[in-house]
């Protein structure tokens, strides 16, 4: 089903396969340990990159220099929307949010005393122009503002099919709708840019093909374009367009989820943690 949505999630104006994302020789140092050393990756409008490495490969801390929680010690990334060039390591996080590049979160970071709708509806606020003042009256521009933002997390509900919860605590609701509603709060950012950080830990199999059909929906459908950190091969091989592979805080190889699965090197990175990762067969 189409969504009233789709302009207002893809609005980078490029062309799919063109250069949405550029990270450049990105190094990132906590102390005497290095996260990230000399890591360089293109991002393509609309296509799911997956972003896979044993653990402690350096992954969410290159999602967090992206979206600015860290500030790598050198390299740069730079985003292109709305034919502009934009440093994201010169930006702060809610700058870059505002850019339209959200995320979710490894360990989920909901307002666990709030309702779904609730934590939706606070996904919008970084794009709301009205005042605090203006919005506590509720009256005029801020009411036609709250309006609008509530129709769009209305279709965001449907999408993720989550009706039926829209008014619970989200600390009620089971691990897997939690993860489901924390990328329903990272939608409702508007993003161009999705970054998602393991979205199916700690799921079942019925719930990592709900979650896989929802990240194809908002990648096919309305032109998301998607980074994602995820463990599950299966689901990595099944519906990424690329795969990159950092080990060590290195990028060793990057391609097609074909050429990864076959790569010495990756295949190596993964011995002694997970022997038969790449055994599992493509569906593609």
């Amino acid at each position: 089903m189409q969504h009233g949505f789709t302009s207002t999630l893809n609005s980078s104006r490029l062309e799919a396969g063109e250069v949405q994302l550029k990270i450049e020789n990105v190094q990132l140092n906590f102390g005497g340990v290095t996260a990230l050393l000399d890591v360089s990756l293109d991002v393509r409008q609309s296509e799911i990159l997956a972003i896979i490495g044993p653990n402690g490969a350096g992954k969410t801390s290159l999602l967090n220099c992206i979206s600015g929680l860290y500030r790598p010690q050198k390299g740069r990334i730079l985003f292109y929307n709305n034919g502009q060039e934009h440093e994201l390591t010169r930006l702060r996080p809610h700058q870059i949010a505002r850019l339209g590049i959200a995320r979710s979160f490894q360990n989920i970071e909901l307002f666990r005393h709030m309702t779904v709708l609730d934590n939706l509806l606070a996904g919008c606020h970084v794009h709301m122009k009205s005042n605090l003042f203006a919005s506590m009256i509720y009256w005029g521009p801020a009411q036609r503002e709250q309006i609008r933002f509530r129709r769009f997390v209305e279709e965001i509900i449907d999408l993720l099919e989550i009706e039926a919860i829209r008014h619970q605590t989200v600390a009620t609701l089971p691990y897997g709708l939690q993860k489901r509603v924390e990328m329903g709060r990272a939608l409702a950012m508007r993003p161009a840019i999705l970054l998602l950080d393991e979205p199916m830990a700690g799921m079942n199999t019925e719930e990592k093909e709900d979650m896989a059909r929802f990240i194809l929906d908002v990648n096919e459908e309305h032109g998301v374009t998607i980074v994602l950190i995820e463990h599950d091969m299966g689901v990595v091989m099944d519906i990424s367009d690329r795969v990159a592979v950092l080990n060590f805080g290195r990028k060793i190889a990057e391609g097609s989820p074909e050429e990864i699965r076959t790569n010495p090197m990756v295949i190596q990175a993964y011995l002694g943690e997970e022997r038969g990762v790449f055994s599992i067969p493509l569906k593609k």
